[in-house]
């Protein structure tokens, strides 16, 4: 079989994780357990991810011209993803992202840096590279102006869109319905949908709209009727990531022309073994282990 040929348009960070039992309340110090930097940033989490499960993947970015911009290069060239279209933007920091790890759950605060030079300009550029691929993916850390401006041409060139709504934020009604998919949690579909019921808002959009529900599973409709793939029942070490691998994962998938639910299973067993890890990309699994753990 072929490669799937994916460019991912989106945010490169640095995530300086902090470890703690508790999480601090306002005014509130308390004593951590560990730190750690780690490559993070939703777009080159799901390029990572999406290299690690067998596509050939592109990033299409900005990092900073500091050590951080160096490290997260280095990274993708590590884990095989292509770096032709990721530039350092001069005189500007990386982005980084500031991770709470406490009471089983993680609290992110994201510095955008360099990532906001990931403009409709940028991404124009690259439209003649962007009309080969068999997937675009795209996410919410960049300017709003750029998601839209992707969704145009990506409409225009015939070239399939995923679109993962977070951080949350308004969506043009336009987008969503440029978007080929769409994979907001409970909360962005909510921010989304302005409070529609979810069961609304996946019967607006049939096999369009999937609704990422944790440990429960990924909801969507069918056309004829509402559909929950459930999740797979695992030891948690660490969520920061999950849903990026999810996405990664039924990109891939997707791009490989399986049916919906066999993309969805797909990258629910992949989201599932990513927890097992430390860090956004420290659990990303292998196309190897996903299809491993599916045949068990």
């Amino acid at each position: 079989m072929n490669k799937a040929k994916i460019a991912v348009i989106g945010s490169s960070s640095m995530d300086l994780v902090v470890t703690s039992k508790k999480r601090p309340g306002a005014g509130e110090t308390v004593l951590g357990e560990s730190f750690k930097t780690v490559p993070g940033g939703k777009g080159a989490n799901q390029a990572v991810a999406a290299a690690r499960l067998g596509a050939e993947v592109y990033m299409i970015g900005r990092v900073g011209d500091d050590s951080y911009g160096e490290e997260i290069i280095a990274n993708f060239k590590k884990n095989g993803v292509r770096t032709e279209y990721v530039e350092p933007v001069t005189g500007i920091e990386s982005g980084t992202a500031h991770i709470i790890l406490a009471e089983g759950d993680n609290s992110i605060v994201v510095v955008k840096g360099a990532n906001d030079y990931v403009t409709p300009d940028y991404v124009e550029r690259m439209s003649s590279f962007l009309q080969t691929c068999d997937l675009v993916m795209i996410q919410q850390e960049v300017p709003e102006e750029t998601v839209a401006y992707a969704a145009k041409r990506c409409s225009e060139m015939n070239v399939p869109l995923l679109l993962n709504p977070a951080p949350a934020r308004e969506i043009s009604n336009e987008v969503v319905d440029l978007a080929t998919y769409l994979t907001p949690n409970e909360h962005e579909s909510a921010v989304l949908f302005n409070g529609l019921p979810p069961k609304e808002a996946l019967k607006a959009f049939p096999n369009k709209v999937l609704i990422t529900e944790g440990e429960q599973g990924v909801r969507y409709f069918d056309g004829e009727k509402e559909v929950l793939v459930p999740s797979f029942k695992v030891e948690v070490v660490d969520t920061t990531g999950a849903g990026d691998t999810f996405n990664a994962a039924f990109g891939v998938a997707v791009a490989e022309s399986k049916e919906m639910q066999e993309s969805i299973r797909f990258a629910n067993r992949a989201a599932s073994l990513s927890v097992t890890g430390f860090g956004a990309q420290g659990g990303m699994p292998t196309r190897e282990e996903v299809e491993r753990r599916l045949s068990e």
